[in-house]
């Protein structure tokens, strides 16, 4: 579209005239005289000086060209956007005229040579083809033409600081946050995984304790306390300790608790009374040297009440052997135990967690002291035997073959798998802290304490007395409170010959009348045949709490009557 006061012509090219500041053309504009840089100055028309856009570089009055003023000065003439046919482009604002203090034209200079350039030939006249007029620009808009040299931009070539920091801090606050978050997340992750097997592991706690019944008022509980307090599974088995040079024995019941998990030792002294073959009364270390095995058993079963198993007989060689074999014990001694040859060193010095070789072992273990009850000595007998259990491996086939390599003769009621395997259940309580040593509580003639009957009978050897086998002899157990000692050896005559098995259970103080107790109410008529044996009235027949060791517990008063006084 033309301009109305600045017509276009396209077919017209504008001629460059010379070259600003900045190294771009300048050309002609319309209406100006033809640029001859060799021209001289014309003179004046009417009486006004006429100025050409020339210059005459050897005249000395010239005056100074100025292509930007006189651009300048024809574009405030004009109409319109600020453009004209000779410039591709919009312009800038106005521009500085050029300093030219030599009154001069001169070409541009590079910017590291001080001294002027040579002027430039003139540039001939060249026709371009022509272009198709230019949208018109909007005030205030740049045009995107390619007219324009990088040298007026030169600020975009050089590198700005400012920005890259400012990249850099853009980039740092990014990756910053990003970790911030990823940080968050796993912790979110970790936390989640945490509560996860907090909630495990106490699912899991209260699942194991449902299951093992320890929790309060849960049927497993119930019936684990039932357990504790009912019919119990006890396997039992008797060993003796036989001192090959000094001579004397040692006994003790080894029970495994099957229902409780509890393994305990159980040490009978000697002075212990049982009943002999014949029925009558013998101490326990007088039935081991004379009858052996089976009979001491059986005198031991009837007297307590319990089921034994099997019989192990251990002399001093053998535990000697066997403490080698599970690679010496420690124990915590409470005595020096010294050596047979005068001046020597003890044998077993007194202290904590000491270490006994086989041959300590055994010393210790039959060590009695002078003055010193049998109790001492069958203590450190159950020390010993409970550091051999914790040694001993809890694998029965490794406990048989242990006790296969001591290569003893072993007493038919118990061979060697049996008591392997007894051994290795005792090794496995005895491991874990869940074994006891209890000494079984004598009077001096012999016959149990009620303490003994209560906690070492009832609770550790059968809990409830065992109901008898089907052909049995029912057990009766004796307390003499007649005044007379000989009153309990006529009453164990009476029941021996009756049938029935005596079970001495000591003395008490003298009582005007007899009594015949029971526990359950299918005893009443066994208990009633008792009294009718002991010449004793029916009516002394009771239903209590008989002794633990006992189906039917007489007291003996003064209403029974001895044979030896009537006749």
């Amino acid at each position: 579209m033309n301009d109305r006061q600045n017509p276009y012509d396209p077919y017209q090219q504008p001629q460059i005239i010379g070259y600003d500041e900045y190294g771009q053309p300048v050309y002609q504009q319309q209406g100006q005289q033809q640029y001859d840089p060799y021209a001289q100055q014309q003179p004046e028309q009417d009486g006004q000086p006429q100025q050409g856009y020339g210059y005459d570089p050897y005249a000395g009055a010239q005056q100074d060209y100025d292509p930007y003023t006189a651009q300048h000065a024809q574009q405030q003439t004009q109409q319109g956007y600020g453009y004209d046919d000779g410039a591709y482009g919009y312009g800038t604002g106005r521009q500085p005229a050029v300093d030219d203090t030599a009154q001069q034209w001169s070409a541009p200079q590079a910017p590291t040579a001080p001294t002027a350039a040579a002027p430039a030939p003139p540039v001939p006249e060249q026709r371009r083809d022509p272009e198709p007029a230019a949208a018109a620009a909007v005030p205030g808009q740049r045009r995107a033409d390619g007219d324009y040299g990088t040298e007026q931009f030169a600020f975009i070539e050089e590198p700005d600081e400012d920005s890259e920091d400012v990249i850099d801090w853009l980039k740092f606050t990014e990756s910053r946050s990003e970790r911030r978050e990823e940080a968050r997340r796993r912790g979110h992750n970790r936390m989640i995984a945490l509560i996860v097997v907090v909630a495990l592991v106490v699912v899991g706690g209260a699942g194991y304790l449902w299951f093992a019944g320890k929790i309060p008022g849960t049927s497993g509980s119930d019936e684990r306390s039932n357990a504790a307090t009912g019919p119990q599974k006890r396997d039992v088995i008797v060993v003796h300790l036989h001192n090959t040079k000094k001579g004397g024995t040692s006994t003790a019941l080894l029970v495994d608790n099957v229902t409780t998990g509890q393994g305990t030792t159980v040490l009978l002294p000697n002075s212990l009374a049982v009943a002999a073959d014949d029925g009558s009364t013998t101490t326990l270390g007088e039935s081991v040297d004379d009858d052996g095995s089976t009979g001491t058993r059986e005198a031991i079963d009837t007297l307590l009440g319990t089921s034994i198993s099997g019989t192990w007989r251990l002399d001093t060689p053998y535990l000697e052997n066997l403490v080698e074999l599970v690679g010496n014990i420690e124990v915590d001694t409470d005595t020096d135990v010294p050596a047979s040859e005068k001046g020597a060193s003890p044998l077993v010095s007194k202290g904590e967690a000491q270490t006994l070789s086989g041959p300590a072992a055994v010393a210790y273990a039959t060590y009695r002291g002078p003055g010193e009850p049998e109790a001492e000595q069958l203590m450190r007998f159950g020390q010993v035997m409970r550091s051999v259990l914790r040694k001993l491996s809890e694998d029965p086939e490794a406990a048989t073959v242990t006790v296969e390599t001591l290569a003893q003769i072993l007493d038919p009621s118990l061979p060697e798998q049996d008591l392997g395997a007894s051994l290795a259940k005792l090794a496995g309580h005895a491991k874990v802290g869940d074994y006891k040593t209890e000494l079984l509580p004598v009077q001096s003639d012999g016959t149990l304490t009620d303490k003994a009957t209560e906690n070492v009978v009832k609770d550790v050897l059968g809990g409830k007395v065992r109901a008898p086998e089907q052909g049995a002899a029912v057990r009766v157990g004796i307390k003499n409170a007649t005044g007379n000692t000989k009153g309990t050896e006529y009453a164990r005559i009476q029941l021996v010959n009756g049938g029935y098995a005596f079970v001495d259970s000591g003395k008490a103080e003298a009582a005007a009348s007899s009594e015949v107790l029971h526990g359950a109410a299918e005893d009443r008529a066994k208990a009633i045949e008792v009294a009718k044996t002991l010449g004793l009235p029916e009516s002394s027949v009771k239903k209590g709490e008989p002794a633990a060791n006992a189906d039917v517990s007489v007291v003996l008063g003064q209403n029974y009557k001895i044979p030896e006084q009537t006749s």
